[in-house]
């Protein structure tokens, strides 16, 4: 029996999602693209030239900006979209997409007025449906072209989860299970904001002590945060917390991380983003976690320093002194 995926998004993850997803000959995969040209222009070429050049995607992958006919008798929703744009993404789609479809979850991050996680996006805007998120370490370069990876899914619904380990595995692709959604989603949300102080590191030459410093201790704050929202600590210590930070922090791949690079560098933030293809996700996010982190009263160094960084004009060396000159305490 065929299992239909949509998958919303044309972004890189999407497109390595599709890709990943045609390894299994049992599974039909859709990818709706809200572009009429891009989806041409992918149709054609068999290849998302603007965001994954290089990796060609299976014939069997129908790409469309008809949403009627992506969505059309799917089994599963996967949601890869930016979190700034999931709300009126769906929004806009909410007519559209009236079966009860359990919806997989891509998304890494916070929404920036209402402080939602994606999963909160998605039952806000299409009401209660089950959400898994698939979160950890998975760069849409290495996955698309298979590259070993693990991830985990997590969702309330246990068998949920294991449904889309089922559906997403691969000899090359791993996927645990967890039922720590409000974990893995706010790691998966909060080790951007840690990769753009990283990116710092490396912009300002600070050297491998000062970023193995900020990836430390940036966990602690990562832990911090989400056990205040109800998560399990151990999920910071797994895939979706300590793995995709060390990735996100490392790789040349992130995003996230060349935003720290370049503001370390000297250049201004309305630089950077306006010479970038894709959304970095962690510059929202840092305005999310600093405000929502100020609220309950918790004790956010980095994710402060860089909020003022990004938002209030800091300098980055004056970051790092503040960081360097925090009263002494106990680790």
């Amino acid at each position: 029996m065929t299992t239909k995926v949509a998958i919303l998004g044309g972004g890189g993850m999407a497109t390595a999602c599709a890709s990943l997803l045609t390894e299994n000959p049992e599974t039909s995969v859709s990818m709706w693209v809200r572009k009429p040209e891009i989806a041409d222009d992918i149709n054609t070429h068999r290849e998302n030239r603007r965001l994954l050049p290089g990796v060609k995607l299976a014939e069997t992958v129908y790409v469309t900006s008809d949403v009627d006919a992506a969505v059309a008798d799917a089994d599963y929703l996967v949601i890869a979209i930016p979190t700034e744009f999931v709300r009126p993404a769906l929004t806009s789609l909410k007519s559209h997409l009236t079966g009860e479809s359990p919806v997989i979850s891509v998304v890494k991050g916070i929404e920036k007025d209402t402080f939602y996680r994606p999963s909160e996006i998605i039952n806000d805007v299409l009401g209660p449906r089950p959400v898994v998120a698939l979160g950890g370490p998975s760069h849409a370069e290495e996955i698309a072209r298979r590259l070993p990876a693990s991830v985990v899914a997590a969702s309330g619904d246990i068998e949920l989860a294991r449904a889309t380990q089922e559906l997403f595995s691969t000899d090359r692709f791993r996927v645990y299970t967890n039922i720590d959604i409000v974990g893995v989603e706010l790691a998966g949300a909060l080790k951007n904001v840690i990769a753009i102080a990283a990116g710092i590191c490396d912009g300002g030459k600070y050297g491998d002590n000062a970023k193995s410093a900020i990836m430390t201790r940036g966990l602690v704050e990562m832990n911090r945060f989400g056990s205040s929202f109800g998560a399990e600590p151990a999920t910071f210590s797994g895939l979706a917390g300590v793995g995709d930070l060390i990735t996100t922090c490392m790789s040349p791949f992130g995003r996230n991380r060349k935003v720290g690079e370049r503001l370390g560098r000297g250049e201004t933030l309305q630089q950077i983003l306006s010479s970038m293809e894709a959304v970095a996700e962690g510059v929202n996010t840092t305005r999310s976690v600093y405000n929502l982190s100020e609220e309950k009263g918790l004790e956010m160094p980095i994710t402060t320093e860089i909020y003022r960084v990004l938002f209030e004009g800091k300098s980055p060396e004056d970051a790092t002194h503040t960081l360097m000159t925090r009263p002494p305490r106990e680790e």
